[in-house]
């Protein structure tokens, strides 16, 4: 049977919702920010497409076309609208009252319309512009977007039509047409198509992009970035995009020129600077062809008087400035402030404290080299023809890096201390969720212990009373969330089917005996895990008991905790100065940071630690999966009881960094 549908006229005012709409009981399918686009399109072109509609209690029920039908009354309902009321006729086709096929008729006008392929769209909108003469501003309003989504979708429509005839046919996929949109040039991109596809094989668009970077520097990169106001002043041929950031540099040898006299003229203002013999520039700094290259460092000085009160002006500002950054309840904003005036500061003081020898600047030199997105200047280099005058007379002190006028010790202030301890019970605890039998062995054996025991609790490190301990900590929000993560994984494999508010004690209790062993022994373990107090490794000597349980459920505090820029943060640079050359053997690395700020300092060691380096070797790979302050580290507890020993008393902690 052939349905025939009757035009007919209707108001906008006397159009409803028709029961058997399919979309009729998901009204999110209406929501504003969903239909914004068509509403858009009505507005600019008008009702392309009739409504579907059944007469019901004398309203015209929308049977197909309900997205349409929302767009047309969000456009009554805004005053700015020209051209719609509630009065506004618009074309519907009209279904008979004794059809009884609506279900079906709304149904197949849902799902027979195929969508339009990407492509399509792309080289649609690119039409607009071509053949329609409309502009960006015509085609967003039209369409309900903006003017930057539109060029996003144009640059895909004018890729070269050789290669979007490739994607239509599917010898490339979506993603590699969409690749060569990385250059503008069609005709770049016709020859780089030719070039890749001479011989048979699977096309990459990583390989794509690879290969329009030999044609080209995107004004977006760092170094196109970093030379486009000198190469558009020297003429430099520029391949413009719809979108500027695409924008290409195409004279590639010009942005190698413009960029080396950057480099050398930062390499000069460096040697000046210091009063070293020589400067260079590199765009890549190759740390395998240096390393026959030597290096001197500063040595300590005694200020003169005038440089030595302002070295105690530097101290006293720099502790009140430390006190301040403490500050629970101080804006990111602020910290970031406090934080880059502490780094000035520290600058200054080693400064004043610490001089080249004049026989090092006669010999020594600073390399610039393009390195992470900005110049980096890598200061007192001895040439190799150089290093053996230099080696004798004055060999490379390995503190140096620290920084003059620092103690070599790192020290924790009682506060990172405190915070220290946290982290650490919300390591164990996750630990102890994770590891359910033995964690629900340790808690009935306290339980039985503190009742029968006389009064002496065998710890102090958990608290069984059926309360979660509060853990307090400056900077909460900044931590490591890997333990969080874990105790939250063990809470959604806890079996909760008992716990029904519903039902009284009695009956969940009923429930309750009614789990299976494992799975009570779960539940009891994440109980227990809430309760980990604030803790450092544990003293077998004090609690042998929770010595020995740790070191058996948490053998690694790594494996539920991982250092991060709030650590990082809170140590001083020369700390981590320290720490990246002597306890991580990166001591190439650490002298390359000495001359950074603390900021760049810290993002290393948050982005090394995040995700180790490719370029690690063995040793400095196990050494950064294994780092952490040592009193938080359980397998370390042994070493650090024996250094307890030996000096009779506990680490000390001060109580200001």
């Amino acid at each position: 049977m052939t349905l025939s549908f009757k035009p007919v006229s209707v108001a906008i005012g006397d159009l409803g919702i028709h029961p058997a709409n399919v979309r009729a009981r998901s009204p999110e399918t209406y929501a504003p920010e969903d239909i914004a686009d068509l509403q858009a399109s009505i507005a600019v072109l008008g009702l392309l497409q009739p409504l579907l509609v059944q007469e019901i209690d004398g309203v015209f029920g929308v049977l197909a076309g309900g997205r349409r039908h929302a767009a047309l009354r969000t456009l009554v309902a805004d005053k700015s609208a020209k051209g719609f009321t509630a009065r506004t006729k618009v074309e519907c086709r009209l279904v008979p009252d004794d059809c009884d096929l609506t279900t079906a008729v709304s149904l197949a006008e849902n799902i027979t319309q195929a969508p339009m392929s990407a492509i399509d769209e792309f080289e649609a909108f690119a039409r607009m512009m071509e053949v329609d003469g409309q502009t960006l501003e015509s085609i967003a309003a039209t369409f309900g977007t903006t003017v930057a989504a539109v060029k996003g979708r144009l640059r895909y429509g004018l890729i070269h039509p050789d290669i979007r005839a490739a994607a239509r046919a599917k010898s490339i996929t979506l993603d590699v047409m969409k690749a060569f949109a990385d250059h503008p040039s069609q005709e770049v991109q016709r020859e780089v198509f030719e070039a890749l596809t001479r011989e048979d094989g699977y096309l990459q668009a990583y390989t794509v992009r690879s290969a329009l970077k030999s044609r080209g520097v995107q004004v977006s990169d760092d170094i196109g970035a970093f030379v486009r106001e000198e190469y558009e002043a020297r003429g430099g041929a520029i391949a413009a995009d719809l979108l500027d950031e695409h924008s290409v540099l195409e004279d590639t040898a010009l942005v190698e020129t413009i960029l080396l006299e950057k480099l050398t003229a930062a390499a000069e203002q460096a040697r000046a600077d210091a009063g070293f013999a020589w400067a260079e520039a590199v765009i890549r700094y190759d740390y395998a062809s240096m390393a026959e290259y030597g290096r001197v460092y500063p040595g300590p000085v005694d200020p003169d008087e005038r440089g030595q009160a302002r070295l105690d002006q530097i101290i006293a500002e720099l502790e009140t400035l430390e006190r301040e950054m403490e500050t629970k309840d101080l804006e990111d904003e602020a910290y970031r402030a406090l934080y880059d005036k502490v780094d000035d500061l520290e600058s200054e003081a080693r400064g004043l404290q610490e001089a080249y020898s004049a026989d090092d600047l006669a010999r020594a030199g600073v390399i610039a080299a393009w390195s992470n997105g900005q110049v980096t200047c890598h200061v007192g280099l001895v040439r190799p023809e150089d290093k053996v005058a230099s080696s004798d007379s004055n060999p490379a002190p390995t503190t140096n890096v620290t920084g003059a006028g620092e103690s070599d010790e790192i020290s924790y202030p009682a506060s990172l201390t405190e915070d220290l301890k946290t982290e650490r019970a919300m390591a164990l605890g996750a630990a102890m969720a994770m590891h359910p039998e033995a964690t629900l062995d340790l808690t009935l054996f306290k339980l039985v212990t503190d009742v029968l025991g006389h009064g002496m609790s065998v710890t102090h490190a958990i608290k069984v009373d059926a309360r979660q301990e509060y853990r307090s900590h400056a900077k909460m929000e900044e931590i490591d969330g890997t333990s969080l993560d874990q105790v939250a994984e063990a809470h959604d494999a806890l079996d909760l089917s008992w716990a029904d508010e519903a039902k009284s004690p009695a009956d969940q209790f009923a429930l309750f005996r009614a789990l299976d062993a494992g799975e009570k022994a779960k539940l009891v373990a994440y109980a227990a895990a809430a309760t980990t107090q604030p803790c450092f490794a544990r003293d077998r000597r004090h609690d042998s008991l929770m010595h020995d349980f740790e070191a058996e459920i948490m053998p690694d505090i790594r494996a539920h905790w991982t250092p991060n820029a709030a650590l990082f943060n809170r140590f001083k640079k020369a700390w981590l100065l320290k720490i990246l050359g002597e306890e991580l053997g990166l001591a190439q690395e650490a002298v390359t940071l000495a001359s950074s700020t603390k900021k760049e300092v810290v993002a290393f060691c948050d982005k090394l630690f995040a995700e180790p380096f490719a370029t690690l070797t063995d040793a400095q790979r196990a050494a950064v999966a294994a780092w952490c302050p040592p009193m938080m580290q359980t397998s370390g507890s042994e070493q650090a009881e024996a250094e307890t020993d030996a000096r009779g008393e506990e680490p000390a902690v001060s109580e200001a960094a």
